[in-house]
């Protein structure tokens, strides 16, 4: 993951997490190339996964 583009929206990765550093600020797209989805358990609902790229914006 190229952490240091963080300032093109990636139109093929929605997100509307303001709180995170990789968000698109004025769209609500994720900056990032791409970004690693991970699951906490046995994935058999949506609650069950995250998106493990985020991090805490300023």
């Amino acid at each position: 993951m190229d952490k240091n583009k963080m300032s093109t929206p990636n139109m093929h990765i929605g997100c509307n997490v303001n709180e995170c550093k990789y968000h698109g600020r004025d769209q609500d797209y994720c900056t990032l190339d791409k970004i690693m989805v991970v699951k906490h358990h046995d994935a058999k609902t949506v609650e069950c996964t995250d998106c493990g790229s985020f991090e805490i914006g300023k």
